[in-house]
């Protein structure tokens, strides 16, 4: 039996909400073409539409809304398998704020689908109009009500998409779906739908205020696909990081990094994942901050691994370093029984009831903001625990620290941690 799409998970949806039937209907349309998941790439933004992901048994990406279809384009571009599937999710906000994506994406003809689940309202945030929606549906007593929506299936056609067409929730759009994954090109399907919390509730209701009947438009034409020229590549500019010394780490290690913003915490994680490089082992750094870029908390993943890595996530890391409140507000519970903690005393009082199950065996406390300063903490920290441990050798962190612009204080400070 062909694997679904569609996990077990219960509907992350209002009850008699449109998007449930939609993504049902997006299921049996590939479990009908016998489209495995894993040939499949869903690209969703910000809205209701969005919450999807975690029900998919594909591969997803989620961007910013109104992205998606940006997103799906440059995997499209970038992508060298082209029997694979590419679905573009948005709700009618995400297409209205993107609009000049899917104009791109048709008039360059990429092979890939666009489904717009427009049940007219930002129902995330509380019922707002938007560019699609009808104008009866407006009035009488919402804004701009006597300014027509966008025909979002008319712009796509009229911009060289090769298969556009609009249908409403109550009809099964599973054929509707088949035919435009199968068409060459560009596709995008409009799905008219309810939204109990803020919108309409019944299919009817659909029907009497929309502004345009259902519709198929199709245009002949070649598909589109990237350009590729040869020229410089962006990383021949970057130094490339030698290996001079070797790391006695056989296995795999995963640290967490935090702080708050300001206090070099990303700066710390790439110094760290640049030392295992230069030692031998293949590394890896992730960033996570609030979307409010400069406050709160700071926090960096870093891997180190003798063997590929070929996962990057870290749910109960073996070190974890804190420098500040904010970075143990946002990393406590991730602290396991067999995790070490190497926190600054300045912590005080928040660092009790940190050791022992269910928390770390392990809590080492040291006054690292005295020897590195606001923005070299955790770099002290990072060198006092691989000088007392041994994972990689003290000159690899070094090594990596002569890379950087501020290397010569960044040298002074791990001096300072190996001397402590």
């Amino acid at each position: 039996m062909q694997e679904a799409i569609l996990n077990d998970l219960k509907m992350p949806y209002c009850p008699g909400c449109g998007h449930t039937v939609a993504n049902k209907s997006m299921s049996k349309a590939l479990v009908d073409m016998d489209v495995h998941p894993l040939d499949v790439i869903v690209v969703s933004d910000i809205g209701c539409t969005g919450l999807v992901d975690p029900l998919l048994t594909c591969h997803t990406i989620h961007g910013l809304h109104g992205r998606a279809v940006a997103l799906a384009m440059g995997i499209r571009m970038g992508l060298e398998h082209p029997d694979k599937k590419i679905i573009a999710l948005q709700g009618d906000g995400g297409a209205t704020i993107g609009l000049q994506h899917l104009l791109e994406a048709a008039r360059h003809n990429l092979d890939l689908t666009l489904v717009v689940q427009n049940n007219m309202v930002y129902g995330m945030t509380g019922g707002q109009t938007s560019g699609l929606s009808s104008t009866e549906f407006k009035e009488p007593d919402r804004p701009e009500s006597a300014v027509p929506g966008y025909d979002i299936c008319a712009l796509a056609h009229n911009a060289g998409a090769a298969y556009t067409a609009r249908t409403f929730i109550g009809k099964d759009t599973a054929e509707l779906w088949k035919e435009a994954l199968s068409t060459p090109g560009f596709s995008l399907i409009e799905i008219v739908e309810m939204c109990p919390a803020y919108g309409l509730r019944k299919v009817q209701e659909l029907h009497d205020v929309s502004d345009y009947e259902s519709v198929i438009s199709k245009n002949q034409r070649p598909t589109g696909g990237p350009h590729r020229a040869e020229g410089r590549s962006l990383l021949d500019a970057l130094k490339p990081i030698e290996h001079t010394c070797e790391a006695p780490l056989d296995g795999r290690l995963e640290i967490i990094i935090a702080g708050s913003a300001g206090e070099a915490i990303q700066s710390a994680g790439d110094l760290l994942s640049t030392a295992g490089i230069t030692a031998g082992l293949s590394a890896t750094k992730k960033g996570d901050y609030p979307i409010t870029i400069g406050t709160g908390f700071s926090v960096a993943e870093v891997i180190l691994s003798r063997p590929p890595i070929h996962y990057t996530g870290i749910d109960c890391p073996d070190i974890m370093i804190v420098i500040s409140q904010d970075g143990l507000d946002k990393v406590r519970s991730r602290i396991g029984e067999h995790t070490l903690v190497i926190a600054d005393t300045k912590l005080g009082p928040e660092l009790e009831g940190l050791a022992g199950p269910p928390g770390p065996t392990d809590l080492l406390t040291r006054d690292f903001r005295k020897t590195g300063g606001l923005k070299g903490a955790a770099l002290a920290a990072i060198a006092y625990w691989l000088q007392d441990n041994g994972f990689l050798p003290i000159e690899a962190l070094v090594e990596a620290a002569s890379r950087h612009k501020h290397g010569d204080k960044m040298k002074v400070i791990i001096d300072k941690a190996v001397a402590a």
